[in-house]
């Protein structure tokens, strides 16, 4: 880290000397009220259009050394902090995410051209002729006559659960969703699970271009990893709660956290509350879809393996399984070993988030033990046991010393 902070101020350094008056410029321009910026010219394949009002209006701007396009290198995951404005009400502090790498866009732009000219294979865009004059506008750089929401998501069953969507005008795939792309997946699923229904997801806001702006959470869970004993026994339990109502839920759809660590999850300043900020790795599957398919093996439990990796924040999985089973416990697999546990690493540090219990707990051994079986388990389904044992102790554990 030192390294990337010293190569960070030499970059600076460098765009500093030449060009003073570009670089103070650059601070000064809006580029959130800029259409090329936000990518508003890639729709109709664009994650929305219901905030681009407030996006052109200038009700959003990027935070301080977020309006140097010399960071970008450095902003891998596309993730920008802002302040949104409304007249009456002050400013706060949003999330803008591009809900995709560069790379993974670019694909996104190829595919969709390549299917709008009629060397895909039949799809969707051609068995709707009155839309592929939009698409093709939108490869030649237009937007095409109108602007909409197109939206791509598996060949899951969403169709009766699908019930908050972006703004769009043709109603274009309102009844049946179709998969070209996992970046499409990601702007369907923090829609279709919002936090005002009870979901542990960072709130949706709106969408333009493709930019997407969520609430802004808090610190995020690694600024905890050293608090007092009885927050982080707190947030455990809560991770662990989570676990459990992603894999098992009244909707009857299981979502199954791809990318578990310490910087996809924040805590809410005021209530405590973890929320996952980082959604873009989700897999959902309908067990409804399954029990009906009854693919090879679908009421087997399914275990997950413990991954002993080098680096940080491993998980082992297969999609294929994890969409063919009801019974699975990838997600307490997950918080298990990437963040409660011992084998949870992160910056350097490991221990997990329960590292160095009080010695009466330490001396009792139970929390050790459950977190070894839930993390990397030695009996036969002893993690759909543990991470039970774990969700009940860990509750008496926060009882205890509130």
């Amino acid at each position: 880290y030192r390294y990337v902070k010293l190569a960070v101020l030499g970059s600076l350094a460098a765009a500093l000397g030449p060009d003073t008056h570009s670089l103070l410029a650059s601070l000064q321009r809006n580029e959130l009220s800029e259409r090329r910026f936000l990518q508003l010219n890639k729709c109709p394949a664009c994650w929305g259009t219901s905030w681009c009002r407030k996006f052109l209006n200038g009700q959003l701007r990027l935070e301080s050394w977020g309006r140097l396009r010399l960071f970008d290198f450095f902003n891998v995951k596309n993730v920008y902090f802002a302040r949104y404005g409304e007249p009456r009400e002050g400013s706060r502090r949003v999330v803008l995410k591009r809900l995709g790498s560069a790379q993974e866009l670019a694909d996104i732009d190829t595919k969709i051209c390549r299917r709008a000219t009629g060397r895909g294979r039949r799809d969707l865009f051609q068995a709707r002729s009155t839309d592929i004059g939009k698409i093709k506008d939108y490869c030649r750089g237009g937007m095409g006559s109108k602007a909409m929401v197109i939206g791509f998501v598996s060949t899951l069953n969403f169709s009766k659960f699908f019930f908050k969507w972006d703004t769009y005008t043709d109603g274009l795939l309102k009844s049946k969703l179709f998969c070209i792309n996992e970046t499409f997946k990601k702007s369907f699923y923090i829609q279709s699970f919002p936090s005002d229904e009870g979901w542990p997801f960072a709130k949706y806001l709106g969408a333009c271009g493709r930019m997407v702006a969520v609430n802004y959470v808090g610190e995020e869970l690694w600024s905890y990893f050293n608090a007092p004993w009885e927050k982080r026994v707190d947030l455990a339990w809560q991770l662990m709660e989570i676990a459990e109502q992603l894999t098992n839920n009244d909707f009857e759809f299981a979502l199954y956290l791809l990318d578990v660590s310490f910087d996809n999850f924040a805590v809410g300043p005021r209530d405590g509350k973890v929320i996952i900020v980082d959604a873009e790795n989700v897999l959902v599957a309908d067990k409804r879809l399954i029990r009906q398919n009854k693919p090879e093996n679908w009421d087997v439990w399914y275990e997950s393996k413990f991954d002993d990796c080098d680096k940080e924040a491993c998980l082992s999985f297969s999609k294929e399984i994890l969409c063919a089973r009801v019974t699975v416990d990838h997600n307490y697999y997950a918080v298990c070993q990437n963040l409660l546990s011992r084998h949870a690493t992160w910056r350097g540090t490991s221990g997990g988030l329960l590292h160095d219990p009080p010695a009466e707990i330490a001396k009792d051994g139970r929390l050790e033990a459950l977190l070894d079986e839930c993390a990397n388990p030695k009996k036969r389904y002893g993690r759909f046991q543990a991470a039970k044992e774990l969700r009940e102790y860990l509750a008496q554990l926060s009882n205890n010393v509130r």
